[in-house]
């Protein structure tokens, strides 16, 4: 069982910046494939950006060059810095750890309750 806890969300200026860090339990956080989502009202929760074990990363086009996603495994810890946030920005982030279970790939996912960034325009 992993557990997830973000931080970090709050209200912010358009333009402004935020980092939410999300600490995770599990002696193999190095392991885990982590990610961020985002969730607004009425639509489904999309991927925001994502990091290996190896430190590879992705990033949702609408984020590409604002938001920077890193980890420190020293601290069991993933982290997303948002820069130039819109108002189109404004979701409940959540936290997510990709877990594989075995060579074959099957892995589970875990999720945080979420942190609520609302930017103001």
């Amino acid at each position: 069982q992993v557990q997830l806890v973000e931080s970090g969300g709050g209200l912010v200026q358009a333009g402004g910046s935020l980092r939410l860090p999300c600490a995770a339990s599990g002696r193999t956080f190095s392991s885990y494939y982590m990610g961020w989502f985002r969730q607004t009202p009425g639509k489904q929760r999309e991927l925001v950006a994502r990091i290996s074990s190896g430190g590879s990363t992705n990033y949702a086009d609408f984020v590409k060059g604002r938001f920077t996603i890193t980890r420190d495994n020293a601290k069991n810890t993933v982290y997303l810095k948002m820069n130039s946030l819109k108002f189109e920005d404004t979701a409940v982030y959540y936290c997510n750890a990709r877990v594989v279970f075995n060579v074959e790939g099957a892995y589970r996912d875990y999720w945080g309750q979420g942190t609520l960034v609302t930017v103001s325009s």
